[in-house]
């Protein structure tokens, strides 16, 4: 039996990970009514992801869940490699205070329970209608939507009519199956055994203190210290190894021998894995956008799957909401829909090369040539290993809606000062500022737009407000006295002087079809 829903959403969302939920909740937020089908019944009760970053914490600031979501986090610890030998080769470790982003740079948490804080926070939205336990079979876009046929747990089945729809589906993803796109091998496939341990107090006094990375020949390894208790093992699969017998408990702790004993903690989780580096063909075909593993999947080197999947959905939400809104009418419309796939695939593409280095390095399975590739790091440092902070991994926008001028700081992620406000209390910047467009200026630039621009913000900055210097620094460095931020935090371009602001902001009007320039930019 069918039967259609008589409500047309503004957006449908498949999928109710943590992209699908940060999409809801961010969509939701603005008002749009929103509907979210989901396969499983509740959350997933076992951790997969372990890695956060600063980032991402600032688009869960905007949700309004960092309070809620911090018990089950704590700070990255360093990460350090060691070679054939057993020497120190490498250090990963955090960007030095003040943090840019406002939040400590790279952190482990805990994912049910931070899946939990996210769903809560969407099911306070009047807006969003979340359906849990049913599964999308069909999905037929047109040019006025999208529509979706979805079978209850019953056997019922029911039509959901949206005008846009994204995938947040998974790897597995049943919606790009079904419109027939292409993912692009990115060249690295690899099986490797994933281990969640629940350590107790004699176990954890025998482990190293820091995250380690085993870059050893025999069998590439990881370690990461996660919240409280837990740690994770990844442990590389040998060639002619069963998969499904090393995920057994009594294999799993033979591997695991070399650190711990079963007197040590319990096995929470241990699973195979085949480590894919993925990217989809089309993030958007007509009405219909993929998002999260459903457009791609990277090695987890460097703990950014997750992170690269709300990436997704902060860059796409706002634009969608735009158009959605009429703010954004025409050509115009479907050249900003265009730019997420253009900014996201690129961004996505180049952190995965940047992962494959690094996975490189862990991964070199020839002693003569682990030796070697020991012996080149160490001299390129001059024999004294640096710390390298995870963050100056992580690339920036190349193309898409930016600025027609490559100046330094266009398409970087706008740091988040803490500013003090006139009664004396410090807030990070969005809190003063909103997450709309923002023209931050540097301190003593004199700037006002010859008509009002209704819902962009200005931030005049005063060295006594910056007072750790987060953002003037940043312009400072980049050689600007302004920068326009987008709704996602990037940064669409700067001015090198007071005379380049008024240019700036117009060319942004015309990129979204407004001829008064960002006067309705929200």
């Amino acid at each position: 039996m069918s039967s259609a829903d008589d409500t047309l959403y503004d957006v449908a969302i498949v999928g109710y990970g943590p992209a699908g939920q940060v999409a809801a909740a961010l969509l939701g937020q603005r008002g749009l009514k929103v509907y979210v089908c989901e396969r499983l019944p509740d959350v997933y009760q076992i951790p997969r992801a372990i890695a956060l970053d600063h980032e991402i914490m600032r688009v869960f600031q905007q949700i309004g869940v960092v309070q809620d979501i911090e018990p089950f986090t704590e700070p990255f610890t360093n990460s350090e490699y060691y070679g054939v030998d057993g020497q120190l080769i490498r250090r990963m470790t955090m960007v030095a205070p003040p943090h840019p982003q406002g939040y400590t740079p790279s952190i482990v948490f805990t994912q049910p329970p931070v899946e939990r804080a996210l769903r809560a926070r969407v099911a306070r939205l009047p807006d969003v209608t979340v359906a849990l336990g049913v599964e999308m079979r069909e999905i037929v876009p047109d040019d006025r939507g999208v529509s979706l046929r979805v079978d209850g747990p019953c056997g019922d089945s029911r039509v959901v009519r949206a005008r846009y729809a994204i995938a947040c589906d998974g790897g597995a993803s049943g919606v790009r199956t079904q419109l027939g796109i292409g993912m692009e091998d990115l060249d690295f496939d690899e099986p490797w055994l994933v281990v969640d341990v629940r350590v107790n107090e004699r176990g954890l006094a025998r482990l190293p203190k820091v995250s380690v990375q085993y870059c050893e020949p025999q069998r590439p390894c990881t370690m990461v210290i996660g919240p409280g208790n837990h740690r994770r093992w990844e442990i590389s699969i040998l060639p002619g190894e069963d998969p499904a017998h090393l995920a057994t408990a009594d294999a799993t702790w033979k591997l695991l021998s070399r650190w711990l004993s079963p007197q040590d903690g319990e096995l929470w989780r241990q699973a195979s894995y085949r480590f894919h580096a993925l990217v989809a063909r089309q993030w958007r075909q007509g009405r219909v956008f993929l998002a999260g593993d459903a457009a791609h999947m990277q090695p987890p080197f460097l703990g950014q799957g997750m992170c690269q999947g709300i990436r997704d959905v902060a860059n796409l939400s706002w634009k969608l909401a735009a158009v959605l809104a009429g703010e954004v009418q025409g050509a115009a419309a479907q050249a900003l829909l265009d730019s997420y796939g253009t900014e996201r695939q690129a961004h996505v593409r180049e952190l995965t090369r940047r992962i494959k280095a690094v996975g490189a390095v862990i991964c070199e399975r020839d002693p003569d040539k682990a030796r070697a590739r020991d012996a080149q790091l160490l001299r390129d440092c001059g024999g004294v290993v640096p710390d390298t902070p995870r963050q100056d991994i992580l690339p920036r926008l190349e193309e898409g809606l930016l600025s027609g001028k490559a100046r330094a700081g266009r398409g970087s992620l706008f740091p988040q000062p803490w500013l003090a406000g006139a009664d004396g209390q410090r807030r990070r910047m969005d809190e003063v500022a909103g997450h709309g467009w923002r023209l931050v200026l540097a301190p003593d630039v004199a700037w006002q737009p010859v008509d009002p621009m209704e819902g962009l913000a200005i931030v005049a900055l005063t060295d006594a407000d910056d007072a750790e210097g987060v953002a003037t620094g940043w312009l400072r460095r980049h050689e600007c006295v302004a920068a326009l931020v987008r709704p996602d935090h990037y940064v669409f371009g700067v001015a090198p002087g007071a005379g380049d602001i008024a240019a700036l902001c117009e060319e942004a009007g015309e990129a979204l079809g407004r001829t008064a320039g960002v006067a309705s930019m929200t």
